[in-house]
């Protein structure tokens, strides 16, 4: 590797790293013997995470930092005074390879700024793996940003080649994203989220008539949007996700805190760190919506259109409704169990199957994984001496509950990481 493309790798690769919409799961691309890398296995992605959530096993890289829009809270902005570089299709290909070759890296994620017009930057971005797969015969996991705007015939073709493929929301209302960048709207924003779907609903029904039909974004779809940038609510900004999630192809959408990389600029909120609390919350609550059959205004709603930031929001629910509570175990269905704090998934169903076999006592639980410090307020079984919710108060429950978060340093928070709700 020359120096000219070190360069260019160090300035990308650092231009790069505020998106965190870089999920690998959810695709199985196997290797035929005669190609490079895989999905699955020990030689495929490996889902590795920071401690506040973030995906990093990928190459993370840009085509390039120039762009023609001058959006407020971005670091590549048009008119801000950076280091700019662009690489060509041949030499990002080179370095995947050979990243890859080193073990550097299991994957590729890759976006870019926009330079011309949508369509231009997408055709290179096309180009680059593109030319991995069928060149190369890489066989690692590819996730690829949609450029926003761009046409259906390039995003077809990108479907082609890419595990998952992403379109970022950025700003959750119009209102505010007109605000902050003038030059876009949420209108190309859906219509490329719009091509990806229809691209792997027409692949699904075509493999169910011939199973050799090649597959289209295997992994699905993601978004992100940025949190903290604008005075949306969490109301506002869980509705736009719970909108995005009734859509087949959308797999997650990713909360990224508002880093202000533009001080100067006096429509952004002055910031000293990012929002990390909030993006954690948000990711419980997206969680409960995905997985523990909450909606959105039992989370959230005009009352509380906010996320309590001291505590889970599962927990906040629980408090906010005792009237629900306390919950037998041996006999509530599965859905009223899934809604008790302490408890996940994962021992919602562990409890269901057991207690087939006679009544379920607080060390069986124990022995299950409930969180019994939480879940105790909020349980009865045959033997559990504990008061519950409704023989003392939710306000009492709650300082119980977080007394011992209080005592930690408050710069523990930067080392957030995201812990989703029991």
């Amino acid at each position: 590797m020359n120096n000219n493309v070190l360069e260019k790798l160090k300035i990308l690769a650092e231009s790069a790293k505020y998106d965190v919409s870089c999920s690998s799961s959810g695709t199985v691309r196997k290797n035929k013997g005669d190609g490079l890398g895989n999905t699955v296995g020990g030689m495929g992605i490996c889902h590795s995470f920071t401690e506040d959530g973030r995906c990093i096993s990928l190459l993370k890289i840009m085509l390039t930092n120039y762009c023609i829009y001058d959006c407020a809270y971005c670091i590549n902005r048009r008119n801000n005074d950076i280091k700019r570089a662009t690489f060509t299709v041949d030499e990002l290909v080179e370095i995947t390879i050979e990243f890859y070759r080193r073990n550097y890296i299991e994957g590729l994620f890759l976006s870019s700024g926009v330079i011309n017009n949508p369509d231009y930057t997408m055709e290179r971005l096309v180009r680059v793996i593109k030319k991995l797969r069928t060149v190369h015969r890489f066989n690692g996991y590819i996730h690829m940003k949609s450029i926003p705007g761009a046409s259906r015939e390039l995003v077809n073709e990108a479907g082609l080649y890419a595990d998952r493929m992403s379109v970022n929301i950025e700003i959750p209302t119009e209102e505010n994203l007109k605000l902050l960048a003038p030059e876009k709207d949420h209108a190309s924003v859906f219509k490329p989220m719009k091509f990806i779907q229809q691209g792997i609903l027409q692949s699904a029904d075509d493999r169910r008539k011939i199973r050799s039909t090649p597959r289209f974004v295997p992994a699905g779809q993601s978004t992100q949007m940025i949190v903290g940038a604008t005075n949306e609510s969490d109301k506002q900004i869980l509705n736009v996700s719970s909108m995005l999630y009734r859509q087949p192809s959308m797999r997650r959408v990713y909360y990224s805190g508002f880093i202000p990389v533009n001080t100067y600029d006096n429509r952004l909120p002055a910031l000293n760190k990012a929002p990390l609390v909030r993006e954690n919350r948000l990711y419980q609550a997206d969680w409960l919506m995905r997985f523990y059959q909450f909606k959105v205004d039992e989370i959230v709603d005009e009352s509380y259109p906010d996320l309590d930031l001291e505590i889970d929001p599962k927990l906040a629910w629980a408090l906010r409704h005792p009237e629900h509570f306390p919950v037998d175990i041996n006999k509530a269905d599965y859905s009223m169990i899934l809604r008790v704090p302490g408890i996940g998934v994962k021992s919602a169903k562990l409890i269901v199957s057991s207690r087939k076999f006679g009544k379920l006592n607080s060390y069986q639980l124990k022995k299950i994984g409930i969180v019994m410090k939480k879940a105790q307020y909020f349980i009865t079984c045959h033997e559990l001496p504990i008061h519950t919710i409704n023989e003392v108060t939710p306000e009492y429950v709650r300082k119980i509950l977080t007394e011992p978060k209080k005592k930690g340093k408050e710069e523990d928070i930067n080392q957030l990481s995201i812990v989703f709700p029991d």
